[in-house]
């Protein structure tokens, strides 16, 4: 098949070109390079069947058009996922993560590429009172602006969908972990602890509880739905249960080696829009066959051993 990946030079979009690229598919990653890393396409970038783009869903529409010509999928994984500042720029959700998706199917739809793949979040679901929390529970208020742009690009999925235009999958995620992780509460605990291995400030009271998914899980369960064509279908993706932030960080500091005081701050949840209990109910996805291959913890453990072998990662960006 020919692969389109929007979001390829991130986290999640470099493992999956690199699986994607190993099982012989002829994959064209797009990213606009503002948090993805080109280092991360390193391994793909020599290889005959993946080729590169730079270009910007918002603002690229005619070469986002013409990235999609002969493709037979895309999946579409580039968003803002910076749910803890959204409020700082609150249109960045709604450019990033709806104008940017209603852009791509617009581009798909004048390709007549019918088969996508759209990464959500479990964030859609808010402080749901039904936990775990299956696909179609109701909708409760949306805590983030995050969340509500997910919904809102879930609604212009599904509807391009049920005109005809598309075949959709959309996957739900928790928080992914893994090799080439750089954004999110392992990294910033890290980052912390080299500075001052004696002290560690925590967002909210350590009692969140909060469930996380390794990386190549997730590229798995992406992968094994490829080839299928369905109107629309709709699965969670997580692993059978959950930790609490004090649990994680118990495994990052013996991890790391150190023993830090903690000091607390937010009450039950770290910031605005923190939903302090995730944990999503995966019967449907297992039911296709997927399984998971690392717990919570591992999960946890193989993001710091990346971290601590790449400590490039810890510093600020040039021009951050």
């Amino acid at each position: 098949m020919r692969v389109v990946v929007t979001g390829a030079a991130g986290f999640i979009g470099s493992n999956l070109v690199d699986a994607l690229v190993g099982a012989d598919h002829d994959v064209v990653g797009l990213d606009n390079l503002s948090t993805g890393r080109l280092e991360f396409l390193e391994q793909a970038l020599q290889h005959e069947r993946f080729e590169f783009r730079k270009l910007d869903l918002v603002d690229d529409t005619d070469a986002l058009t013409s990235s999609l010509e002969r493709a037979d999928a895309v999946i579409h994984l580039a968003a803002n996922a910076d749910v803890r500042f959204g409020w700082d720029a609150p249109r960045r959700d709604l450019e990033q993560n709806v104008v940017a998706t209603q852009n791509v199917l617009e581009a798909m739809r004048a390709c007549e590429v019918r088969r996508i793949l759209f990464s959500s979040t479990g964030s859609i679901y808010g402080d749901s009172a039904c936990v775990p929390t299956p696909e179609d529970v109701s909708f409760p208020l949306q805590t983030s602006l995050y969340g509500a742009s997910k919904v809102a690009a879930e609604g212009y999925v599904t509807a391009y969908a049920e005109a005809g235009h598309v075949s959709a999958t959309v996957f739900r995620f928790v928080s992914i972990l893994g090799p080439r992780y750089t954004h999110g509460h392992v990294i910033d605990f890290v980052r912390h602890l080299r500075r001052d291995p004696e002290l560690l400030p925590v967002l909210g009271d350590g009692s969140q509880r909060k469930s996380y998914l390794d990386v190549s899980d997730c590229v798995a369960a992406i992968t094994s739905r490829l080839a299928v064509e369905p109107r629309v279908e709709v699965f969670n993706l997580g692993v059978d249960g959950f930790c609490t932030v004090n649990q994680s960080i118990r495994w990052i500091t013996e991890k790391l080696g150190v023993s830090p005081r903690l000091t607390f701050s937010g009450g039950d949840r770290g910031w605005v829009g923190d939903n302090p209990f995730i944990y999503l109910d995966t019967t449907r996805i297992r039911a296709t066959g997927w399984t998971t291959r690392y717990t919570i913890r591992e999960a946890v453990e193989r993001t710091v051993d990346f971290l601590v072998a790449h400590p490039e990662l810890l510093d600020p960006r040039p021009g951050s």
